[in-house]
């Protein structure tokens, strides 16, 4: 995981953090919700939030090719 922005709860993430679920590892106790698995290559801005706590995920980077 790249960066996480406070402010806006949105996180830069890479092909590395696949597969992508919410809420991240190390996340605050309170930031804890039930864990949810995030499709972020579907989209095609490369953009999607989480249906529980509203963190926006934005895909950065080369996307991966093949199963990954």
């Amino acid at each position: 995981m790249s960066t996480l922005d406070e402010s806006t709860r949105e996180v830069a993430v890479t092909a590395h953090d696949l597969p992508l679920a919410c809420p991240r590892p190390g996340a605050p106790l309170w930031a804890r919700h039930p864990r949810v698995f995030l499709d972020i290559l579907k989209p095609a801005d490369g953009t999607v939030a989480c249906p529980y706590c509203g963190t926006v995920y934005r895909f950065t980077g080369e996307r991966p090719k093949g199963h990954h």
